[in-house]
């Protein structure tokens, strides 16, 4: 793979991306470095096309990028967003980047990150221990999409 793409990624990227793939039974390729790094670098979740327009995504197959996703995302490093859009939306998993939640435009698919808020996390743990209390279920962590109309289509 050209430029050497893979040497964007922190160390400490490097060594989860590495070690997640192994326990998967995968290998680490340049391929999927240039995903993950261009994931890292993007300000919000991405589709196919923007992973393939941004710049550790040039040269890239548009099927080895579907292909690797689907690998990184069973390997608990990527997280794949589904929307009422053409394209899915990917991130890197929450655990790798910070806790937040999306915003999620119903007509045209856009995904924005949105700060996880003190307030809404202890309503929602709150109700994570009322449902746990009611039927058992221990909540081992939570996302919120809030679905509407972003600003472009409202």
């Amino acid at each position: 793979m050209p430029d050497g793409r893979s040497a964007v990624l922190s160390r400490g990227l490097r060594d989860t991306v590495s070690t997640r793939l192994r326990r998967a039974n995968q290998r680490v390729t340049a391929n999927r470095q240039a995903i993950v790094g261009a994931l890292s670098a993007a300000a919000r979740p991405v589709t196919i096309p923007e992973i393939l327009e941004s710049p550790r995504g040039r040269g890239l197959a548009q099927s080895s990028v579907y292909r690797n996703l689907v690998v990184l995302e069973e390997a608990g490093l990527v997280h794949r967003i589904v929307t009422d859009g053409e394209f899915a939306r990917y991130e890197l998993a929450e655990d790798l980047t910070e806790h937040h939640h999306h915003l999620i435009c119903a007509n045209c698919g856009m995904v924005e990150d949105v700060p996880a808020s003190a307030g809404l996390e202890q309503s929602v743990e709150t109700a994570a221990e009322q449902i746990a209390r009611s039927t058992g279920f221990r909540t081992q962590r939570h996302r919120v999409d809030l679905v509407g109309l972003c600003a472009g289509c409202s």
